[in-house]
C-alpha cells in the first residue's frame, strides 16, 4: 500500500525534527556542505534508508548536487545526482501548471463546473468547480483513502472510468469550498481534464509542453514497463530491514503522483516555474496563495503547492510518498534557494533533511527535537463536555463510531480500532500522547462538544457527535 500525499506540514516536520542546536549565523560553504553530508549520512543510517539524492542551490551557486547510498541494493548501484526517483505528489504542481496554462489560453476556466468536462459524474446537487479540484476543497472522496475498494485494484492498470467508479457513488464529504481535505481523486480528474481538452494523453502533453521546452530530460511519466536509465529501485522498511517495495500500477496515481525525476531536473523546474517560464505571474500567484474557504478561514494549500514560512523566510514546496519513495522539494523565493531531497525508501525523512539543509544555508539553528506544548489541566466537569460517541465523516468509514471516554482522569479517543490519550493544550484543543504533530480540535455548543477534527497533516478526520437516539 502506498501514500503519495503531500508531506509538507509543520506537524510532520516537528515530529521528525524537534528543538534546536545552534549553528553559525554566516556559515562558510565548506561548513554547509559538511552539515548536509552529515544530515544525509544520518538519514541513511537511522532509517534505514537505501539512498538519497540531494540538490541545494542558492542563486546560481550549486552547493550540493549528489547522491548518497545505493539506488539499487541488490546490484550495489550507487545513487548519484542523475538517479531517477518516483516523486509521488510533487507531480501535482506539474498537473496544476498544465491546467493553468490551459486557463491562460482560455481553454479552461477555474470557475467552470466540472460537469462541463465530466457530464456523468454525480455532484449530488452541488456545484463543484475546477478550482475546487486544484486546492482540495471539492468534497469528492479520495480513492486512496478507501482501502477496502482501492486495495483490490492497486496492481491493476485501470481505465479512468473504472478508477473514478471507486468513489463516484459516494456522497460528498462536505459542501464544495467549505472545507479542505487532501484529495488524490481531484488531481486524477485534472489529468483527465487535460486529456479531454487537449486531445493528448497526459504523459505526452506534459512531455511536449513542460519537460521538453525546459530541458528536463530525465523527467517523465514513471510507467513500470519502459526502460528508464538510472532508475532507482524502491524499498520499504520491515522492522528495521530494507525490503523491496510493494508493486503498484502507475496508472493508479496518474496525474496525482505518477511522475519520476532527478534532483537536477527538479532544480531546473523550480527555476523555470518561479522565473516565469511556465505560467504567468497571475497564475503563479494563485498557485502559491492559499485561498479561503467559504467560512473565510484560510487553507494550507494553493494549487499543487504549499506556502509556508521558516523563521520569517517564505518557502513554497511540496512533498510526496509513493511505494518505495519519499520526496520533498522547497523554494525560498526571497533567498533564491532551492532544496530537493529524493529518497528510494518509504518511510524516509526527506522533508526533515530538506528543511535542515535549508536552515544550514540560511544560518538558522538546525532542528533536532521538539518540546511538547504545555499541558492544560481539566477538571472532571470540563472533561465531561467531550465524552460521547462521534460519527466519522468519511466515505467507507467503519460502522463503529469514534468515542471519547474518560479513564482515570484522562480523555481517551477511540477510533478505527485504535486508542490514544488526548492532552489538553488550549481551549478546545488537544494533542495526542506520543504523537506531537497531531492536533484534535473540538467545536462546542451549549457547553459540550458537537464535533471534532483530528488533524495529522493534510488529511483531517472529522467526526460529529451522535445523540443517543441516533
Amino acid at each position: 500500500m502506498f501514500d503519495f500525499r503531500a508531506v509538507f506540514s509543520r506537524a510532520v516536520v516537528a515530529a521528525m525534527l524537534g528543538a534546536s542546536t545552534l549553528v553559525a549565523q554566516a556559515p562558510a560553504r565548506a561548513t554547509i556542505v559538511r552539515q548536509i553530508d552529515s544530515l544525509a549520512t544520518a538519514a541513511l543510517r537511522n532509517g534505514p534508508v537505501a539512498a538519497l539524492s540531494i540538490a541545494v542551490v542558492k542563486g546560481r551557486d550549486t552547493l550540493v548536487m549528489k547522491g548518497y547510498g545505493l539506488a539499487d541494493l541488490e546490484n550495489d548501484v550507487p545513487a548519484t545526482a542523475e538517479t531517477v526517483y518516483r516523486i509521488g505528489s510533487i507531480t501535482k504542481q506539474f498537473t496544476s501548471s498544465a491546467v493553468m496554462q490551459l486557463v491562460e489560453q482560455g481553454k479552461v476556466g477555474l470557475d467552470d463546473d466540472i460537469t462541463k468536462y465530466f457530464p456523468d459524474y454525480p455532484t449530488h446537487g452541488q456545484r463543484i468547480l475546477v478550482r475546487h479540484l486544484l486546492n482540495h476543497t471539492s468534497g469528492i472522496p479520495s480513492y486512496t483513502d478507501i482501502p477496502k475498494r482501492w486495495g483490490r485494484v492497486v496492481t491493476l492498470d485501470l481505465p479512468h472510468d473504472s478508477l473514478l467508479a471507486l468513489v463516484s457513488s459516494d456522497s460528498l464529504m462536505f459542501a464544495p469550498g467549505s472545507a479542505f481535505y487532501y484529495n488524490n481523486t481531484g488531481y486524477y480528474m485534472l489529468g483527465m481534464l487535460i486529456e479531454k481538452v487537449t486531445g493528448q494523453r497526459y504523459a505526452a502533453y506534459l512531455a511536449q509542453h513542460l519537460f521538453s521546452p525546459l530541458g528536463m530530460k530525465s523527467t517523465r511519466y514513471c510507467a513500470t514497463g519502459p526502460l528508464i536509465k538510472h532508475r532507482a529501485q524502491g524499498y520499504g522498511n520491515d522492522r528495521g530491514t530494507l525490503v523491496n517495495a510493494q508493486y503498484l500500477s502507475m496508472d493508479n496515481p496518474f496525474a496525482a503522483g505518477a511522475l519520476c525525476s532527478t534532483v537536477g531536473d527538479m532544480v531546473r523546474w523550480e527555476s523555470a516555474l518561479f522565473g516565469g517560464k511556465v505560467v504567468g505571474a497571475s497564475s503563479l500567484a494563485q498557485m502559491t496563495t492559499p485561498a479561503k474557504l467559504t467560512s473565510n478561514r484560510p487553507m494550507p494549500y494553493g494549487f499543487g503547492l504549499v506556502p509556508d514560512t521558516v523563521a520569517g523566510h517564505r518557502v513554497i514546496g511540496h512533498g510526496g510518498g509513493i511505494n518505495g519513495f519519499i520526496s520533498h522539494e522547497e523554494y525560498y523565493p526571497d533567498d533564491t534557494l532551492t532544496v530537493v531531497v529524493l529518497a528510494n525508501t518509504a518511510p524516509a525523512p526527506s522533508q526533515a533533511v530538506a528543511r535542515n539543509a535549508a536552515r544550514a544555508v540560511l544560518g538558522l539553528p538546525l532542528v533536532t527535537r521538539v518540546a511538547p506544548p504545555p499541558e492544560v489541566a481539566l477538571d472532571s466537569a470540563q472533561r465531561a463536555r467531550y465524552v460521547g460517541r462521534y460519527a466519522i465523516q468519511q466515505p467507507d468509514a467503519t460502522r463503529s463510531p469514534a468515542s471519547v471516554v474518560e479513564e482515570s482522569g484522562h480523555l481517551v479517543l477511540e477510533a478505527r480500532g485504535q486508542r490514544a490519550e488526548l492532552v489538553a493544550i488550549g481551549p478546545e484543543l488537544f494533542t495526542v500522547r506520543g504523537q506531537p504533530g497531531a492536533r484534535v480540535s473540538f467545536t462546542m455548543a451549549n457547553g459540550r462538544a458537537t464535533e471534532f477534527v483530528l488533524d495529522q497533516g493534510m488529511r483531517p478526520l472529522a467526526a460529529r457527535r451522535i445523540e443517543d437516539r441516533e
